[in-house]
């Protein structure tokens, strides 16, 4: 048993990489009324790789323009302030981890469904009347705690995914079994470390617990967009268990067949595109 303690996972996080600095501007203004959008929008600019990126997925079929942006001025033109800040937390933060060390981790399968879920979400917040944009970057971000832990803590973490594998159980309790945390907590410290806006820690660190959130946590939303990402086929692993829907985050979000029905090709047909602008 290689149990971990939460003061090891933050002493873990003082070792990676700092963030781009117009990542932390980004998430801090998460929190402020008055953001000056202008100086914000020369800060992405600035960042060339982030830059780069922005302009691809603004282009792409996920947004569906009629005309072609070759500028982030343009793009927050058309896309909006929050749909920009969005899109650049969510990528620059994944570029921090170096997962692919822990021996079956599969960093392409984690994108992969953090975009299903990111999917996911927005689309399920658009018919519950949600926040859209922090429900696309909590999906996204919602298991970075696995980047954390699979980074980190490789050869504990590699334990537990074997552990999941023989036991044919969801990842999330092969992690409390093996390790004495999961990849929940390990969001929820990062997210305190890193001074994320309480709604994206919330997505992070109660996303398999959203019934211990508030009523307005974007977690509800977290937790059945990974239950539909799972449903399509886009866990982390072959087969993959996931827990089931929480039936207070399926009536506080008030879900239906008909609302989840409309979900599905949404998710599909963004996520190609979506898949090659986070792997870039």
């Amino acid at each position: 048993m290689n149990t971990l303690r939460p003061e090891q996972v933050l002493a873990c996080l003082q070792t990676l990489p700092a963030l781009p600095a117009v990542v932390s501007e980004l998430l801090a203004s998460f929190d402020n009324d008055e953001v000056d959008v202008a100086a914000l929008t020369r800060r992405i600019a600035c960042d060339q790789a982030l830059a780069a990126r922005l302009l691809r997925v603004a282009n792409s079929s996920f947004y569906g323009l009629q005309t072609r942006v070759s500028t982030i001025n343009e793009a927050l033109v058309v896309l909006g302030f929050r749909a920009v800040r969005s899109m650049v937390v969510a990528m620059g933060i994944g570029g921090v981890f170096r997962a692919e060390q822990c021996p079956g981790f599969e960093v392409q399968a984690h994108i992969r469904h953090g975009v299903g879920v990111g999917l996911a979400a927005r689309a399920l917040a658009l018919e519950t009347r949600r926040n859209p944009e922090i429900a696309f970057t909590g999906g996204i971000l919602h298991d970075i705690g696995k980047l954390v832990l699979a980074s980190c803590f490789a050869a504990q973490y590699s334990q537990a995914l074997a552990y999941r594998d023989r036991h044919d159980c969801p990842l999330v309790v092969a992690e409390r079994d093996v390790l004495g945390l999961d990849h929940a907590e390990a969001g929820g410290l990062l997210a305190d470390a890193w001074r994320f806006p309480p709604a994206l820690r919330a997505a992070l660190a109660e996303h398999h617990s959203p019934a211990a959130a508030t009523a307005d946590s974007p977690a509800d939303l977290i937790h059945v967009a990974d239950a539909i990402a799972h449903g399509l086929g886009l866990g982390q692993s072959a087969g993959e268990l996931v827990m089931a829907v929480d039936q207070t985050a399926w009536q506080r979000l008030d879900a239906d067949h008909e609302k989840i029905t409309r979900v599905l090709p949404q998710v599909l047909a963004g996520m190609d595109e979506a898949c090659m602008v986070f792997s870039a």
